[in-house]
């Protein structure tokens, strides 16, 4: 099992940078990691995973903005989000997988507020 911890959020303009860490209590070196984000009245999206060998895959609405890393040594994974628009505003989890996993999902973090002014 892992807890995970996420920090970096806040309120950014629009045309703005955030980056959000990731950190776990454990190693994550054989888990698959993400993070996704969950806008009022919609449902929980998948933005970016990053799987154990650090392969990546992005949402279509963040793909050239957005990007996943991790730091195994660290236990943590970043998302470093540029040119951040309204549509982005939602809280951001983290979200790691049972070992040998290819789909983050297994654990998620608390969430942090990201809100976008246009």
């Amino acid at each position: 099992q892992v807890q995970l911890v996420e920090s970096g959020g806040g309120l950014v303009q629009a045309g703005g940078s955030l980056r959000l860490s990731c950190t776990a209590s454990g190693s994550i070196s054989l888990r698959a990691m993400g993070w996704y984000r969950q806008a009022p009245g919609k449902q929980r999206e998948l933005v970016a995973a990053i799987t154990s060998d650090g392969g990546t895959n992005y949402a279509d609405s963040v793909k050239g903005r957005f990007t996943i890393s991790r730091d195994n040594t660290k236990n943590m994974v970043y998302l470093q989000m540029n040119s951040l628009k309204a549509e982005d505003t939602a809280v951001y989890y983290c979200a790691a997988s049972k070992l040998h996993r290819t789909a983050p999902g297994d654990y998620w973090g608390q969430g942090t507020q990201v809100t976008v002014s246009s």
